[in-house]
């Protein structure tokens, strides 16, 4: 939604994933919201918490989705059914707008859930399901690739 907490997390996860095997080079990488009111500013303390204990730093700038990301990337992910829903209906296409969350058949969730109030569990929690999601996508990407 303002790209400070679930967004950035995966665009850097997914990053980590791809760098990690060799194939960072292959990927345009970035993360954007629906919202704009958290524009210019760092991912959320806690996300970078989250994310630092396991060893990952978070880099980016939170920043508002622009009809121009329809354009110039061929996936837009999304955390949950109302930012797909919002990103639809400013004209993203339908086929390239996808819950991350359908690349992990084992969650036992549709949608990354926002943690952003409520305590450290729930970022505890979101790192846990995007990490797996980002190497499902990975391996997904990279197994159909054309």
């Amino acid at each position: 939604m303002g790209n400070i907490c679930r967004s950035p997390l995966a665009e850097n996860l997914f990053r980590y994933h791809a760098n990690a095997r060799g194939v960072i080079d292959q990927f345009e990488i970035d993360s954007a919201g629906t919202g704009g009111w958290h524009a210019g500013e760092p991912p959320d303390h806690r996300m970078q918490e989250a994310a630092r204990s396991r060893g990952l730093t978070m880099i980016g700038r939170a920043r508002q989705v622009t009809r121009d990301d329809f354009r110039r990337f061929d996936l837009l992910l999304c955390a949950d059914h109302n930012n797909r829903h919002d990103l639809l209906k400013i004209g993203s296409p339908p086929a390239k707008t996808r819950l991350l969350l359908e690349f992990n058949a084992d969650a036992v969730v549709e949608e990354v859930p926002d943690p952003y109030y409520g305590g450290p569990e729930g970022f505890e929690h979101v790192f846990e399901l995007v990490n797996e999601a980002c190497e499902r996508l990975l391996d997904h990407l990279l197994a159909n690739k054309s």
